[in-house]
């Protein structure tokens, strides 16, 4: 009977269904209907489902989403975003934070193999170091973008992994966050809160709603996961000569995932073979590291020779402009 209803609801999800399709309340059912078929018990279900309905501002929030680059074709400076994302504010709040962690960050540091500074500029970036995580309810905010259909697969998903952590104990007051489904200090997904979140303190639970141990230690965990390389930095600012033959350097490979962000690297290079066309790294970069080069405001402008780890944290969040705050953020809180 457990294989028959697997199949049915294999069927369902594979449907081509939007929004106007089926109302919210049938849908909710398929969405129930998984989350059993999963094992979700029978008292987590109705008091995370009982009274849910679509909430349209998150449908007007997800319909909203900007695009890049602009309707011109270009991008915004990213010196305009570093001023509002590393600014005083942000960093003191890390050097602060940094300095409470006392053994610890050198605890994580040798588990994980991922700078304590990152891990912080992580949780400084995506919730000012927990003092905002948002406040919608995400059982519903969930359960509403899996309906409206445009990216259903992936929010059915979380909504029934959302369920499964409820089911540990977690009361729904809890489960609160962004209009995305994200939450706690972190900002995880279900699904990834499922699969890395860990208990930094011993204490049995992996709390990344109000443990500083628990959220660093949960993204340090995202990080190795990601394939950080020990040792190695994000990236450096380099030196780029005068007349540099940018055209030769674009990168002939197409990303199957946030394609946008990647075409605005260059070829990857080891930085020897950089150093002997003149750019040079200001800071320590050992000559087999291979990394590429951007220049996101152009010409004249600070360039970085950036490592596979920036890609690592491109992985939390496709955006150039994300990558390249948290990493200088980091910088500076170590500074």
């Amino acid at each position: 009977m457990r294989f028959k209803l697997l199949a049915f609801l294999a069927l369902v999800f594979a449907m081509p269904v939007s929004a106007q399709d089926m109302s919210f309340d049938a849908y909710l059912q398929i969405l129930i209907a998984r989350a059993r078929a999963e094992g979700v018990s029978e008292p987590t279900i109705r008091r995370m489902t009982y009274d849910l309905t679509p909430n349209p501002r998150v449908i007007q929030l997800d319909r909203g989403q900007p695009g890049t680059p602009s309707s011109s074709g270009s991008f915004p400076r990213l010196q305009s975003y570093l001023d509002t994302h590393v600014d005083a504010a942000r960093i003191g709040g890390g050097r602060r934070n940094y300095q409470a962690l006392g053994p610890l960050a050198q605890q994580l540091e040798a588990r994980y193999g991922v700078p304590a500074k990152m891990m912080i500029a992580i949780w400084g970036h995506e919730t000012n170091y927990g003092s905002y995580t948002g406040d919608f309810d995400l059982a519903r905010s969930l359960a509403t973008l899996a309906w409206e259909g445009r990216r259903r697969d992936l929010f059915a998903t979380e909504f029934v992994d959302l369920l499964k952590i409820a089911d540990t104990g977690v009361d729904r007051s809890t489960l609160k966050g962004s209009w995305a489904g994200a939450f706690g200090y972190p900002q995880f997904l279900p699904s990834i809160y499922l699969r890395l979140a860990q208990d930094g303190d011993g204490d049995g639970r992996k709390n990344i709603w109000n443990s500083r141990s628990d959220t660093l230690a949960s993204i340090a965990n995202y990080f190795r996961d990601a394939g950080w390389r020990r040792g190695q930095p994000w990236g450096v600012q380099a030196y780029v000569p005068a007349g540099l033959d940018w055209a030769s350097l674009r990168s002939p490979m197409n990303s199957p995932v946030c394609g946008r962000v990647h075409d605005r690297h260059s070829k990857w290079k080891s930085v020897a073979e950089w150093r002997r066309m003149g750019v040079t790294p200001q800071a320590p970069l050992a000559d087999d590291v291979v990394a590429s080069l951007f220049q996101p405001d152009g010409p004249g402008t600070r360039a970085w020779l950036l490592t596979t780890n920036y890609r690592v944290i491109l992985e939390y969040n496709c955006s150039n402009y994300y990558a390249m705050s948290v990493g200088l953020l980091a910088d500076e809180i170590a500074r």
